[in-house]
């Protein structure tokens, strides 16, 4: 993570509109969602990702910072959704179930929300939420 990981005071306008079209729609969805999942209003993150709550966290190597708790980045090709690491190895029942997407380390892609199921979203978003709250040690 990158110094400019960090929560601004920045207008989140500017960031729901990187969509456009039917997109950007999708963005008042994907919104709604964090919202609903977190219980907290989106902060701006690095100028791009719309963050809920935050929290610290300390590597092994004292590596330490703080991070949202659920955060996406609205794009105009994609939708950039934070999942905790290794996600895709931890879930891969809710993936196989959660329609077109593209997944990494801690990055959930879906081009459109056409097809995605919202229920396994959810879910994918809680168990995300729960890691993040949950003690580190």
């Amino acid at each position: 993570m990158t110094l400019a990981m960090t929560p601004s005071k920045a207008p989140i306008g500017p960031v729901l509109d990187r969509a456009t079209g039917a997109r950007r729609a999708e963005v008042d969805e994907l919104l709604a969602l964090h919202r609903d999942v977190s219980g907290t209003d989106p902060v701006v993150w690095a100028g791009r990702i719309l963050g809920f709550g935050h929290y610290t966290y300390r590597y092994d190597s004292g590596h330490s910072g703080i991070a949202p708790m659920l955060a996406f980045a609205p794009g105009p090709k994609h939708h950039t959704i934070y999942q905790t690491a290794g996600f895709a190895e931890r879930w891969p029942d809710l993936l196989a179930r959660l329609g077109p997407h593209r997944s990494s380390t801690a990055c959930l892609s879906v081009t459109r929300l056409t097809g995605v199921d919202r229920d396994v979203l959810r879910e994918l978003l809680t168990r995300t939420l729960d890691d993040a709250r949950a003690p580190q040690g």
